[in-house]
Formats: structure tokens, C-alpha cells, sequence
């Protein structure tokens, strides 16, 4: 399969639902426990320079914290950054050699952009469940970020960045798999 297009297909059925979020949606929860909807925001904004960068071997430290960042136009930056993150991991080159996510550490760029392409999908899900809607991806996306994290979540669950795994039956639809891996209940 190609990495090619990938993060830009995870990302379409976001993008669909940005502009439809409502200001009395932005307190309600997500299935991601530390992120109610507003929150969320607050991290793919504030992280997305740093995806963005990655891809083209460049680095970006975010400066502040997440809750510092200005919601002001949140829908219009949003989806801009998200297909700012979405394009730049579509270049053949950005899933070769190494990079970095800002730390001094490298790390093959394929595992960063495994990385990118599950946080596109799994918190675009998030979003979505947290203002009532579903979104679907093509099976090529899941079957890529199931793969993906088959091999890392479990390094995932170490580092904090998800819960303890969700147990999925093997013919659950592939998404559900996808997110209990990363400790979500469909």
C-alpha cells in the first residue's frame, strides 16, 4: 500500500463536519477522557505545526501551551491546518529518511507519519463523537492505521498517549478495531 494521499484521506470526513461544530458543542466531551471538544481543538491546532514540519524534515517547538491557544476563527484555522498536515504527509518524500516531532531524538519519518495518520483519524473521530456524528474513511486508511498500530500501541499505552486496550472481537468492523486498540470503545 502507498503512503501516498494517506493523511489526506484520513482527513477528508473531518473536514466535512468542521464548519457544522456548534459554539454550545465545544463543551461536550470526547471519547479521548482528557479532551472535551474545545480542548481538542486546542491540541490539533497547537500540535499541527509540528506534524506539518516533521514532514519536511523541519522542526517547530511549540511555543505556550494548549490552552493558550486562541479559538478566534477556530473552523476556517482548523481545517487550513489540517490540510496544511494532510498535504505535506502526501509527498512521496516525507515518509523517507528520518525526522523528528521537535524532540532532538529522530525517528524514521515512516513512523512519525504512521503516527500523524492514526492522530488524524483517531482524533477526528474523537471530534466527531463528541458532536454527535459519525464518519466513515475508506477501507485502504483503516487497514493502513490498523496495521500502524498493531506495532506501536503498545509503546502508545506506555507513554501515556493511550488507555489500556479496548478487547474487539477479530470480525468487528475495522474501525472499531482501530480504536480499541487505542483505548476507545466504538
Amino acid at each position: 500500500m502507498t503512503t501516498e494521499r494517506l493523511a489526506e484521506r484520513a482527513v477528508a470526513p473531518v473536514l466535512e463536519i468542521i464548519d457544522e461544530i456548534k459554539p454550545e458543542q465545544l463543551g461536550a466531551p470526547t471519547p479521548c477522557a482528557e479532551f472535551d471538544v474545545r480542548r481538542l481543538i486546542r491540541h490539533l491546532l497547537f500540535w499541527g505545526p509540528a506534524l506539518e514540519a516533521a514532514a519536511r524534515k523541519g522542526t517547530v517547538t511549540p511555543t505556550g501551551t494548549e490552552d493558550e491557544v486562541d479559538l478566534d476563527a477556530w473552523q476556517s484555522r482548523l481545517a487550513a491546518r489540517l490540510r496544511a498536515t494532510a498535504s505535506a504527509w502526501s509527498a512521496p518524500e516525507a515518509w523517507t529518511g528520518t525526522t523528528t516531532l521537535g524532540s532532538p531524538h529522530e525517528m524514521p519519518a515512516e513512523v512519525i507519519g504512521g503516527m500523524v495518520v492514526a492522530e488524524l483519524l483517531v482524533h477526528g473521530w474523537d471530534l466527531a463523537t463528541g458532536v454527535g456524528r459519525r464518519l466513515d474513511w475508506d477501507r485502504e486508511v483503516l487497514e493502513f492505521v490498523h496495521r500502524d498500530l498493531l506495532g506501536s500501541a503498545a509503546t502508545g499505552r506506555e507513554m501515556g498517549v493511550f488507555g489500556p486496550e479496548v478487547p474487539v472481537a477479530d470480525d468487528a468492523p475495522l474501525l472499531d478495531r482501530v480504536l480499541g486498540l487505542t483505548g476507545r470503545k466504538a
